[in-house]
């Protein structure tokens, strides 16, 4: 298969058809072939990216930095330190002047706003690195796995527990309902996804047989699901909702007793970091002051059979890089 995406942006999975997602996921398992047998493709040789991060990152930041690497390109690392977006410079024009000097451009910050600003200008292709609104390079990543685990997409039942109204919920409604799946938020009423959301995903779920599915019942939201899906309680710039988010989420966690209540082959992803023990700062300040040792997963889940979550991450970089190529080439 092949399909014309050059210079287009990817800002969010809504923009895409089923067809173009089939081919970046065709694209991406090509380039992890490939890369396995050690077979080179500098089909991106000269070309300059451009990485706008003003959130830290692990797995985003280095899968774009990794994926430019294998294909040849230099990528630029711009912090929010170290660029004027929005403060000394409008987005409009920092748009303008970063397109006339790199190939594409990576944002990953706190408006999709103002990525939408930066693809409108740029005039070169822009890529979603994560805003408030959406992650559409880890849903493709999961995709993929998903699509490795089970050999198909359409009629996969998902599960996600959590915070419904953040952006990994909102990618997996999209993303979910344009490959035909059915997705399950499964949440305190509080937390349902903004109904624009799910007005969104229900239309594109209606023309591709998929399903959306809202639910505050633990049992049967979880019910002969294929995957569970968690994501951490509070997203970056919340850290002061730590107390609300745990007094509405605790019954929500993933431990081995939901697991149970999935399908017997149930797999557990998760977009990472997960707050599974107290082996990290907040794991730890969490536990001192909650008395909480693990948040949305538990640590037997997490390191259990059932989970997927570092082939979720690894996948990162091929999907990643085939939206590059994609787009670019």
């Amino acid at each position: 298969m092949t399909m014309k995406l050059k210079g287009k942006n990817f800002l969010k999975l809504a923009d895409f058809t089923p067809d173009e997602i089939n081919y970046l996921l065709e694209l991406s398992g090509e380039l992890k072939k490939k890369k396995m047998i050690g077979e080179k493709h500098k089909s991106m040789k000269g070309k300059n990216i451009a990485l706008i991060f003003e959130k830290t990152s692990t797995r985003t930041r280095n899968a774009f930095i990794v994926s430019a690497m294998d294909e040849g390109a230099h990528s630029e690392f711009l912090g929010k330190e170290e660029i004027q977006l929005g403060k000394k410079e409008s987005v409009k024009d920092t748009a303008r002047i970063l397109g006339r000097m790199f190939d594409g451009i990576a944002y990953r910050g706190y408006s999709q706003e103002a990525i939408e600003e930066l693809g409108e200008y740029a005039g070169v292709p822009v890529w979603n690195a994560l805003t408030d609104e959406y992650h559409p390079t880890q849903v493709l990543a999961d995709l993929l796995t998903i699509k490795e685990k089970k050999g198909y997409l359409k009629g996969i039942k998902l599960a996600f527990l959590g915070d419904g109204r953040n952006n990994m919920a909102n990618s997996l409604l999209v993303g979910g309902a344009k490959m035909g799946m059915e997705v399950r938020i499964v949440a305190p009423k509080e937390l349902f996804p903004e109904e624009k959301v799910v007005k969104l995903a229900t239309e594109i779920a209606e023309e591709t047989g998929g399903n959306i599915v809202l639910t505050d019942d633990i049992d049967q939201g979880v019910k002969d699901v294929d995957f569970i899906y968690t994501d951490v309680w509070v997203s970056m710039g919340e850290e002061e909702k730590f107390e609300e988010r745990i007094n509405l989420l605790e019954d929500y966690t993933v431990d081995m007793e939901m697991i149970k209540k999935a399908k017997p082959d149930v797999m557990f992803m998760h977009c990472l970091p997960a707050f599974h023990n107290q082996e990290t700062d907040i794991g730890k300040e969490v536990f001192e002051r909650y008395g909480l040792d693990h948040m949305e997963v538990s640590e037997e889940v997490f390191e259990s059979k059932y989970s997927i979550v570092f082939d979720q991450a690894e996948n990162r970089v091929y999907t990643i890089r085939a939206v590059m190529v994609a787009t670019i080439l």
